[in-house]
């Protein structure tokens, strides 16, 4: 870096270092937790190779990194793309500024950072591969964040020395780490990272072969000859059929880890199966360690966008952390982000959210009502004065405008912190920049509950009969009040944020979307599902139903939105072929990309592969009759097994009762997103 760009960076960085401190206190203030951040201020092209890297300086050497460098530049060049940020799992977490945005950007960034880095660190399925993954040294360390970047560039070391090494063909190495990337996502993302142990173990057991080895003593061969003829593979031959031996004992998720433990090579010149090489087992572990740390990033995608996108809009918007001069440019960054097309994370995510801090708040809210004298679930509709309550929910003007009311402030109010208060009324702090900070906790959340904003007025009064009586079945009568002034008094305005933390420690987005995603909320952001028509040959709107929606979502966000392959045998028929099975859920294999992943699966096991799918095929009559019709064919449903020997790839029909163990139950998905392959 030359001197000049090293002093125009370190300008910037200055000129930033107060919105990164307030942005750290704003989001403490708030209730969240993050790591603490380190940010970087880098030019167009590190950004670009930032994100080629996923969000970090330093990677193993691999083809893929420069085709996504120049994916990434030629986004910016031709098609009006911009990197706003980017921001890594680490413990400090690493956030990367880009020098050209404006500061309306840059604050936006930091904002939307704090809460990524809050997420990151109180999620539990970013906890698994911390606690049982990347280690410090010591007990003390084990509640401690990854020190991911660390780990990364040992990965890349390590890698690069296996190149570089003169006894190993680096091609050969290019091409090892092609074929493990191809199952990067085939592990058991639901458990905790732990390294597979292979030095020491014994592939057969000596017990089970002792009678053939001790036949093979007594004809006195030569080494030479028994390790070319009469080998492991040999020997497991020579058992009875009822003596076969079937591993695992059940379907194997890490297919990564059972192929680190029992994969081998195919040798051209040998014609066999031999052991894999330990730069190939230590690769295959690498790549696998990797897929883990990053496992929680695809599984949370909706729910940490969305965290990041909510309190980066409470920052910048409500407590008008960009400043009037920067508000214009900022609501345009916010729309563009919220605005691109296709399935935006960002703008689902934020929508939940928000909609599960209002039913929370409005469900508070009810209880208290409930409680009432003389009001029940049946004449709730009826006898409440929704507008009245409104207004008593309206947080009290000195919350609402902090500096006008600052004599007033109590310091003695639970809402309000005594020392900042001080400060503030001697000069010592910015008031009308951050009147924010005179408030605790309880303060905040009163000064921003959700119940009272504009946009969802009304809220509370189009609550369901069926919601008020279930309300109502779990209530107990111990805490009555006399009125409705009495009841909305002694309402827990945290309760609705207190709720969301709760949910951004335990959930994925598999289960948020499971569980919040409701039919009000379906009917309040117009979603609806699309089904592709064979008949018509096009998509077409088909449901509104909150259940088919869930469905369609949840298609995209299982096991990443890749079909789920598991480990079924790894001596299938008794002859040391790997046998996997498709969990088959109403969506059937791109057939073309199952065979080229086999293929890649087979220089990871050295022996023949298979796989067991469920597939459906159609009649032409039916398909003509349909189209006529202007309905839907019904497809038959058939059994497939694809099989690859080294040399060529097999698909043969198996009966029914072979797969049916794989077929899900009512499940219906006939969508065909582009990123659904094998």
């Amino acid at each position: 870096m030359s001197t000049d760009d090293h002093v125009r960076k370190q300008r910037i960085a200055d000129g930033l270092q107060e919105p990164v401190d307030e942005a750290a206190n704003l989001a403490e203030r708030l209730g969240l937790s993050p790591y603490p951040v380190n940010y970087w201020i880098v030019d167009y092209d590190e950004m670009n190779e930032l994100i080629a890297y996923g969000g970090f300086q330093q990677r193993y050497p691999h083809w893929r990194w420069g085709m996504k460098y120049d994916r990434q530049r030629k986004q910016g060049q031709f098609l009006g793309g911009k990197a706003f940020e980017i921001v890594n799992n680490d413990d400090p977490a690493h956030a990367f500024l880009q020098e050209s945005n404006d500061p309306a950007d840059q604050k936006a960034v930091i904002t939307h950072v704090e809460a990524h880095a809050d997420f990151f660190a109180n999620n539990e399925w970013f906890g698994l591969f911390t606690d049982r993954g990347v280690e410090r040294g010591g007990d003390d360390d084990r509640n401690r964040g990854p020190d991911a970047s660390a780990m990364l560039a040992r990965h890349a070391e390590t890698i690069e020395e296996f190149m570089q090494d003169p006894e190993i063909d680096r091609s050969e190495v290019e091409k090892w780490i092609d074929h493990v990337l191809c199952l990067e996502d085939n592990i058991d993302q639901h458990q905790p990272y732990v390294r597979v142990q292979v030095d020491g173990e014994q592939r057969r057991s000596e017990e089970e072969l002792a009678d053939v080895a001790d036949q093979l003593e007594d004809l006195e061969l030569s080494e030479e000859v028994r390790h070319q003829v009469f080998d492991d593979e040999w020997l497991d031959d020579q058992r009875e059929d009822d003596e076969a031996v079937t591993f695992p004992e059940e379907p194997e998720a890490d297919l990564l880890a059972f192929l680190r433990k029992h994969g081998r090579q195919y040798d051209d010149e040998a014609g066999k199966a031999v052991e894999l090489e330990d730069w190939q087992r230590e690769i295959l572990e690498i790549l696998r360690r990797e897929s883990y740390y990053f496992a929680p990033q695809k599984m949370t995608k909706v729910m940490n966008e969305g965290w990041a996108a909510y309190w980066e809009s409470m920052m910048m918007g409500e407590e008008n952390f960009a400043g009037d001069d920067e508000f214009l440019l900022y609501a345009e960054h916010q729309a563009r982000v919220l605005g691109s097309p296709g399935l935006n994370p960002y703008k689902l995510g934020k929508e939940l959210w928000e909609y599960v801090e209002n039913s929370v708040n409005r469900r508070e809210v009810v209880e208290r009502l409930l409680r009432v004298e003389g009001i029940t679930w049946r004449n709730f509709q009826d006898v409440i004065d929704f507008e009245r309550v409104q207004e008593l929910l309206e947080p009290e003007p000195w919350l609402v405008d902090v500096p006008g009311h600052l004599d007033e402030l109590d310091p003695d109010d639970p809402r309000v912190d005594a020392e900042t208060l001080s400060a503030a009324q001697e000069g010592d702090i910015d008031i009308e920049r951050y009147p924010w900070k005179v408030l605790t906790y309880e303060g905040m959340v009163e000064r921003h509950y959700s119940l009272v904003k504009p946009q969802y007025r009304g809220f509370v009064s189009r609550i369901t009969q069926n919601e008020l009586e279930r309300i109502s079945r779990y209530m107990f009568d111990d805490a009555r009040y006399d009125s409705v002034e009495d009841a909305v008094a002694d309402v827990d305005y945290a309760r609705g944020w207190d709720r969301m933390r709760e949910i951004r420690e335990s959930h994925n987005d598999v289960t948020f979307l499971d569980e919040f995603l409701t039919q009000e909320f379906v009917d309040e952001h117009n979603y609806f599902t699309y089904e592709y028509t064979r008949a018509a040959d096009e998509f077409r709107a088909t449901s509104t139903d909150a259940a088919d929606v869930k469905k369609k979502l949840l298609l995209q966000f299982t096991n990443f939105g890749k079909p789920t392959i598991t480990v079924a045998d790894g001596n299938y028929r008794n002859r040391n072929e790997l046998l996997l099975t498709h969990q088959y859920n109403g969506v059937v294999l791109d057939m073309e990309q199952a065979k080229d992943t086999l293929e890649r699966v087979f220089q990871l096991w050295g022996r023949p592969v298979n796989l067991l799918t469920i597939d459906k095929e159609y009649d032409e009559h039916d398909v003509e009759v349909a189209r006529r019709r202007d309905r839907e064919p019904e497809p038959e449903e058939v059994g497939k097994r694809l099989r690859y020997d080294g040399e060529a790839v097999t698909v043969e029909q198996v009966d029914w009762s072979a797969v049916e163990h794989l077929a899900a139950d009512d499940v219906d998905y006939d969508t065909k997103p582009d990123e659904w392959l094998a």
